[in-house]
């Protein structure tokens, strides 16, 4: 028994691991959600500027996969994880201060939210990426998928208290209000993440290898041509682009919508924000429970679960379209309850799909393949966000109406979820034989 190979992170450490991705989500809720509303409602500014910062965000995330690669090389992931959560932290408290000069001082303003967007994208993909190594290298391959859905569940989680909490601290608003309130979410969040990661990787772990032999990690650009040349990889990386751009291209226009439109305050508004995330939460617990996630069954099943969460995407954002020229007498609680519901059923099967492919590599470690997932993901994420905003501003300026420059939005969304399915489809169908085996795994 002593000489037994480990048997890689159990239940417990797979969910200290979901608390360090409920502390980011609840972080990156501050930056995304809370800060864009009181950018664009409070002070009046134009929706293409938080939506700017947020693109820059994602695009320091472009580096991902040389931060994965970097832990890959390394005995530990735990201090990349670390250290990305204090740059986090670090930032979301810049950005708070960068938003409350921007009316008055311009130039000031913008340099420390550059400056403060910079951080926080190389925290979350720091430990981002080095969290996700870190589980799909020490969590059997029986269990990848399930410990993914853990995880992002938990994060969703993170999001949902986060926002409610926020939601009903910060009326009636003020600047001195939000400080306090951000202060406290990425204080307690950061502390929350080192206590889970506290003495959590074992020395061994970096050995431990259940499905294949491990080496010395090869160098970035050989890792990065293995990747590229596997035909399952490639597509899942599509799929993940497009999909990812048809959601986040609502992510920074909803709370503005839900003022503009609807007439909600800042705290209404962020809870509706909550609410979206209840519906994540819901999504992926139904997807993860009688999907293939957890199941491990043949792709097909993967495939369906797929297809129905970005078709149902589709489908609440054309409610969603409907609601801006309908006003409030549109069930909008209900249908961004839907929109994240729909959501969360997608994520969580291309979750596991993700989990399941990161150890699929004669060569490549998991860390590097994570980053090039999270660099599409981020791609997608700046670009929709920023296509987003910026066509809200555009129609509005055309148009003259609020409700018709959201609805062109929301329609152009629901397309592109429709095509993300088809993409699906095709991505699981003509997947190699082993690397579906892996991924249903």
């Amino acid at each position: 028994m002593r000489n037994a190979p480990p048997a890689g992170l159990g239940w417990i450490a797979i969910l200290r691991l979901g608390l360090v991705q409920a502390a980011i989500g609840s972080i990156v809720m501050l930056a995304t959600s809370l800060l864009n509303r009181v950018m664009v409602v409070e002070y009046s500014l134009a929706a293409a500027i938080p939506a700017g910062l947020v693109a820059w965000h994602y695009a320091v995330q472009l580096a991902r996969p040389l931060w994965g690669h970097g832990s890959d090389r390394g005995r530990r992931r735990t201090p990349w994880i670390v250290g990305g959560m204090a740059l986090l932290a670090g930032g979301a408290l810049l950005a708070v201060r960068a938003t409350t000069l921007l009316p008055d001082s311009p130039l000031l303003g913008c340099g420390l939210a550059i400056l403060a967007f910079t951080m926080i994208g190389a925290g979350v993909g720091a430990a981002g990426t080095s969290m996700l190594a870190l589980l799909a290298s020490g969590v059997a391959p029986t269990r990848r998928a399930a410990a993914a859905a853990v995880t992002w569940t938990m994060m969703i989680a993170g999001i949902v208290i986060a926002a409610g909490i926020a939601g009903a601290l910060l009326d009636p608003f003020s600047e001195a209000r939000l400080a306090s309130v951000a202060s406290g979410v990425a204080l307690t969040a950061f502390a929350l993440a080192c206590l889970a990661v506290f003495r959590l990787e074992p020395r061994t772990l970096a050995n431990f290898a259940p499905d294949r032999p491990r080496g010395e990690a090869p160098a970035f650009g050989d890792a990065l041509r293995e990747i590229m040349q596997e035909t399952a990889a490639r597509r899942f990386t599509v799929l993940i682009f497009v999909s990812m751009l048809a959601y986040s291209m609502q992510d920074l226009i909803l709370e503005p919508f839900a003022g503009l439109v609807f007439g909600m305050s800042p705290g209404e508004s962020t809870s509706l924000s909550g609410t979206q995330h209840s519906g994540v939460l819901l999504g992926m617990i139904l997807a993860g429970v009688g999907g293939s996630a957890f199941a491990g069954r043949l792709p097909v099943d993967l495939r369906v679960w797929i297809v129905a969460g970005c078709a149902g995407s589709g489908l609440a954002l054309a409610g969603l379209a409907f609601a801006a020229l309908a006003g409030p007498g549109w069930p909008l609680s209900a249908n961004v309850f839907a929109l994240g519901f729909c959501n969360g059923v997608f994520a969580v099967s291309a979750i596991g799909a993700m989990m399941g492919l990161a150890g699929a590599g004669e060569k490549t470690r998991e860390g590097v393949r994570m980053g090039v997932w999270g660099a599409a993901q981020a791609i997608a994420f700046g670009l929709g966000g920023l296509s987003g905003a910026l066509g809200v501003d555009i129609a509005r300026r055309v148009a003259g109406q609020d409700g018709a420059a959201f609805q062109l939005i929301f329609a152009i969304e629901a397309c592109l979820f429709i095509f993300a399915a088809a993409l699906a489809v095709q991505a699981t169908r003509r997947a190699p034989t082993q690397a579906q085996g892996v991924a249903a795994a």
